[in-house]
């Protein structure tokens, strides 16, 4: 046989050996310091014996890459602007899940100039992260900017669904906030929205979170400087409707790389108005009519301060405190008239007039430790948390009564509550061989609530006690969990399970009218399990679905189980009910994501002892009633949601989506059976031109058909918000001007027909803005090295 045939014989041989030989796959995600995805990298991979054999991908927008190589001992190496290069040894015998965490590079920082655009939505894992950065430019607090987020709801009382008509747990740098609705929203506006780095949206969490809350977490991730240097930025706005917001605020933030640390100061002045007007059937051809307006003016101070830092490559802390001071001065004016339904004779008429005097701090401190055991992800995470919320609401009530005779009466209430809440948990997540990852983890939350109202009328003699309002309550809650998760890659399929453990101990006691002690001791098991894979690749486009399927519990908040009276107008009370027990919920959603943005979602909640708000007859008359909490039966919430999307990096990108909810209660209401079914619809927009390299016009909007809350059933309504913003000053000063609900209809009309309560009206308040933003960034060079530093934000990535 000629030699060169030969040699050709052996060649085509190996090549036919080596197409034999297996293949392993290999995904590798690169991350910075903070944790955040690196886009853009380039990931070069050698083989050790022979250099020519290399790979080379480019990491996606979530820092993700994947390939498939034969068995052998590699180089890795990653290329990046403004990092510094990576490289590492690989040795590849089995199918690979790693992490590769890079340090940003000073010296290349200079001139950086970013044209990439992240996008609005994105799905990682098991939770959705929403860039917050260009609604903030038109929003005056966070609580506007989560208001403006496609696909998240906040109704009038300051509660966040984002999907389910159950409200959401609002979570802040991932720790939980035991707060109500309504002082999480006040907490949320002192909140300078340019504070805001991230949003995650997590409808159905693992067991690694809490197993409370069948409507998910929001949890906001607060800005903490990774640039090295000294920046910051000055900020001021404010909006105009019938009354005005206004905000001023700075942020600084420096570090050396290792160390970091950073301060945010925010004030604020805020005024609005709320319209309610509710007409209530009282039998015998009469009906109560009141036409409620509230005017609330407030302010508050923000101030947020935090430390961290790294050394021997393995551990890192950070301290982080924050203080939020509101004071409000609330002024409720409620003309009201009984008269005649069939021919408007008047037999009754009065004004009242409230004023609500309230004073809330809400201050946390927070300390975190964290160890990296490797290079490929595995760490474990320690944190402690302290909050503490003293809470004064003095109310003036008068009540003018005008017909069928003329008189006066006056009441005076003080309440003061308190609460300190304490938590600490710790964390371990392990990456082990065979793309297995285990996470493990115990949680100890601890509450404690107390609360003394004192009501006073005036009278002949002058200042009395009002036994019938006057409360004394105190309430704790120890929950205490442990949980173990699993997640492991098998072939196409990431099959990801655990369960958790929570005990749960709650106390109440009142003391003043009457001694009343209630105790809720018990211990849950919340499986989860959670299945995903690549189902398609169309045009490189990775289309990926998910199962999941989680247990829940929601237990009643201390606001809901205070009973102490809150007086709204002379007709209408609310006081909280101690005998609330907790829901349990199981849900049941598929879902699917288009390289990382969700477009689609089906899923059931199935629960039982829901509890819910409900307005009751407090006396044989009727014209008096009463709104408080009961568990009504169960409920079964079939839902799916719709999204499409353009991804950012042109001049134009859109969001936009429907979703579609459909709730069926069965139970006892007023000890009568109960059967309520509603559905509705809600489609969601979000849209951003960029009219020039420094111009942009940005839309939002929604509108909710056949809309629900609690058992009342809304008209259609919606909102339409736009906003321009300007790039001056090479970039360093951003001018933006905002218009909220442009076609002023965010308000509807109400009916509630359950048990003898049959009510209607409509709602509306002062959301028709039209508002001016400024923000100024800067940096400033550090003199001792002035290789790699810069003097102007003009030179700093703009984020």
């Amino acid at each position: 046989m000629p030699l060169g045939r030969s040699f050709l014989l052996v060649a085509l041989f190996s090549i036919a050996l080596e197409a034999l030989q297996a293949q392993y796959s290999v995904s590798i995600r690169l991350i910075d310091q903070n944790r955040e995805s690196v886009a853009g990298a380039s990931v070069s991979i050698y083989n050790v014996l022979d250099s020519a054999r290399k790979w080379t991908r480019v990491s996606d927008s979530l820092g993700r890459l994947k390939l498939s190589v034969p068995k052998a001992r590699y180089t890795v190496r990653v290329e990046a602007y403004s990092f510094e290069d990576f490289e590492s040894p690989l040795s590849i015998d089995r199918d690979l899940d790693t992490v590769y965490s890079l340090i940003r590079d000073e010296r290349t920082l200079k001139g950086v100039v970013v044209t990439a655009r992240k996008p609005l939505l994105r799905q990682e894992d098991d939770k959705t992260i929403v860039d917050p950065e260009p609604i903030a430019l038109g929003s005056t607090n966070a609580f506007e900017v989560l208001e403006k987020i496609p696909g998240v709801f906040v109704d009038p009382d300051g509660n966040i669904y984002l999907g389910s008509t159950s409200p959401s747990s609002v979570w802040i740098n991932g720790r939980e906030q035991r707060m109500s609705g309504a002082d999480i929203a006040t907490m949320l506006k002192s909140l300078p929205p340019g504070s805001i780095d991230r949003v995650e949206l997590v409808r159905t969490p693992s067991a690694r979170y809490d197993a409370s809350g069948v409507g998910g977490i929001v949890n906001i991730v607060l800005k903490k400087n990774v640039r090295i240097g000294l920046t910051g930025s000055v900020n001021a706005g404010f909006n105009q409707g019938v009354y005005g917001n206004r905000f001023a605020g700075f942020n600084l933030n420096h570090s050396d790389g290792a160390r970091s640390s950073y301060l945010n100061v925010n004030v604020s002045d805020r005024n609005t108005f709320e319209q309610i007007n509710t007409a209530r059937e009282l039998g015998l051809d009469s009906v109560l009519q009141q036409f409620s307006r509230t005017f609330t003016p407030a302010e508050g101070l923000y101030a947020g301060a935090g430390l961290s830092r790294e050394w021997n490559g393995k551990w890192s802390w950070g301290v982080d405190g924050r203080i939020n001071l509101n004071g409000s001065r609330g002024r409720n004016e409620n003309p009201t008239r009984m008269s005649r339904e069939s021919n408007q004779e008047l037999f009754f008429s009065s004004v009242s007039q409230m004023l609500n005097d309230a004073e809330n701090i809400n201050a946390n401190l927070a300390f975190n430790l964290k160890y990296k055991l490797d290079t490929v992800g595995s760490e474990w995470n320690q944190d402690l948390s302290y909050s503490f919320d003293p809470v004064g609401n003095r109310q003036d009530l008068e009540n003018v009564f005008l017909f069928p005779s003329v008189s006066r009466q006056q009441l005076d209430g003080d309440a003061r509550n308190h609460s300190h809440f304490f938590t600490y948990q710790s964390n371990l997540l392990k990456k082990l061989n065979g793309k297995w990852t285990v996470e493990s983890g115990i949680k100890t939350s601890n509450l404690r609530f107390d609360n003394d109202t004192r009501y006073f009328l005036l009278g002949n003699s002058g200042w009395t006690p009002d036994p019938d309002r006057t409360n004394r309550y105190s309430y704790s809650e120890h929950i205490h969990a442990a949980y173990l998760q699993g997640a492991k890659t098998l072939g196409e399929f990431v099959v990801k399970t655990g369960v958790r453990l929570e005990n749960t101990n709650m106390i109440g006691r009142q003391t003043v009218p009457t001694d009343t002690t209630f105790t809720v001791r018990r211990t849950d098991a919340f499986p989860y399990v959670y299945l995903s894979r690549t189902i398609v690749k169309i045009a490189g486009y990775e289309l990926r679905g998910y199962l999941v399927y989680r247990r829940s519990i929601t237990r009643p908040s201390y606001s809901l189980l205070n009973p102490a009276i809150r007086i709204l107008d002379p007709f209408l009370y609310e006081t909280g009910n101690p005998s609330l027990r907790p829901q349990f919920t199981r849900n049941y959603e598929a879902n699917i994501s288009v390289d990382g943005t969700p477009i689609f979602a089906v899923g059931v909640n199935q629960t039982k002892d829901i509890f819910t708000q409900v307005l009751y007859q407090a006396d044989s008359s009727r014209s008096q009633a009463y709104r408080t909490y009961e568990n009504v039966g169960g409920n079964r919430e079939v839902y799916f949601r719709l999204t499409a999307a353009i991804p950012p990096g042109k001049k134009y990108f859109f969001v936009v989506g429907t979703q579609y909810n459909h709730n069926n209660y069965n139970g006892l209401y007023e000890g009568a059976p109960l059967v309520f079914r509603r559905g509705s619809w809600t489609l969601f927009t979000y849209h951003s031109l960029k009219l020039t390299r420094t111009t942009q016009l940005s839309c939002q909007g929604f509108v909710r058909f056949k809309g629900q809350l609690q058992f009342f059933e809304l008209s259609t309504f919606g909102a339409l918000n736009a906003n321009l913003s300007q790039q001056m000053l090479k970039k360093k000063l951003t001018l933006t001007l905002s218009v909220n609900d442009i076609l002023y209809t965010n308000r509807n009309e109400f009916m509630l027909a359950q048990g003898s309560v049959k009510a209607y009206g409509d709602r509306y308040g002062d959301t028709r803005r039209f508002g001016l933003n400024l923000r100024y960034n800067f940096g400033i060079r550090r003199k001792e090295k002035e290789e790699g530093m810069m003097d102007r934000m003009g030179d700093f990535p703009q984020q």
